[in-house]
């Protein structure tokens, strides 16, 4: 017996040109007074920001010791065989007071011949939008390298890129390639690849707190960049009531939403694979044969692969929350 529980990790907080305050407001998140915090790291093994667990006999232990020490019994044979004591996924809030740079993340071939780094497959689940906020995915139209180039060097390329308007509870599945960004008051959950490799394409000639415009990364995105158009970016999903609904699966992780008003038991034993909880709304116990653990809104919580067992139970009327794993 590992021993292990439910494990919560004290989030980092990144004060960013284009942050808010939503992550407080709404997230019940406590960074003090920075000013603007834009991102709210809730689980990372990024060096640097490796998360620490801040609850039971574990406190103080960081994620890169727990996975040196409990391997499979914390991430999953079948992920430990595969990443060793690298976590691979970083799990994110990110508001956006202001527009997000329009970027691109190169694919794993891409990043491990510049970087040695991971690609970025990511996807966003919106949690809160002001009337009227855009999202970008994808291109609006066919487009060729050439016609990219043409709109970039005229200032123009926006004109080139799908804009959805977004709602509470959109999804957006941002594939590795795909050119993206998110649009001023907007609230996102972010599931990704562990990296941190981004191509700043465009930044609305943004001035930095130097006065000196923020680098663009021109050369290196072309490269990266999936020229390919689809008729619509946003994913297509729809919530059972008391079990998990997929919203995506890909090759790095699946994530379903899971919304209950009552008891229910979950059973991971298949999946040979951590489970992380992100509680969108409500508050709820996880009990599982290790004891107990509450947990509220705004709260990031991961089940540690030993534990394929687990009862949730609803303290508020009703809770929703992504459940992500590895397949």
């Amino acid at each position: 017996m590992s021993g292990l529980y439910p494990l919560k990790f004290t989030p980092f907080y990144h004060e960013k040109i284009w942050g808010g305050n939503k992550l407080k407001t709404l997230l019940n998140k406590d960074y003090g007074n920075l000013p603007n915090c834009g991102e709210s790291w809730e689980l990372s093994g990024v060096e640097g920001n490796v998360s620490v667990v801040n609850n039971g006999f574990l406190k103080g232990n960081d994620l890169s010791e727990l996975i040196e020490i409990y391997m499979g019994d914390l991430v999953g044979d079948a992920v430990y065989e595969k990443f060793g004591t690298e976590f691979p996924l970083l799990i994110k809030f990110i508001d956006a007071q202001d527009d997000l740079s329009i970027q691109v993340h190169p694919n794993d071939k891409l990043s491990k011949e510049r970087h040695n780094a991971f690609g970025k497959t990511e996807m966003w689940y919106v949690v809160d939008a002001d009337k009227g906020a855009l999202i970008n995915s994808g291109f609006n139209q066919e487009v060729s390298k050439r016609k990219y180039l043409e709109n970039f060097e005229a200032g123009k390329l926006t004109d080139l890129l799908c804009f959805d308007e977004t709602n509470a509870g959109d999804v957006f599945f941002i594939p590795a390639g795909r050119v993206h960004a998110i649009g001023k008051g907007t609230l996102v959950a972010e599931i990704q690849q562990t990296s941190d490799v981004t191509y700043r394409i465009f930044d609305y000639k943004r001035k930095d707190d130097k006065g000196n415009e923020r680098e663009l990364h021109t050369d290196l995105a072309l490269d990266a960049i999936d020229f390919s158009y689809l008729d619509e970016y946003k994913t297509k999903y729809s919530v059972d009531k008391n079990k998990s609904s997929e919203i995506v699966t890909c090759n790095y992780f699946t994530t379903n939403i899971l919304e209950f008003d009552k008891e229910i038991e979950k059973d991971y034993f298949e999946i040979d694979s951590f489970v992380i909880y992100m509680t969108m709304n409500g508050e709820f116990e996880i009990e599982t044969e290790n004891g107990t653990e509450n947990v509220t809104k705004g709260e990031t919580i991961l089940i540690p692969a030993s534990l394929p067992i687990v009862t949730l139970k609803p303290i508020s009327k009703e809770v929703k929350l992504l459940e992500v794993f590895i397949k």
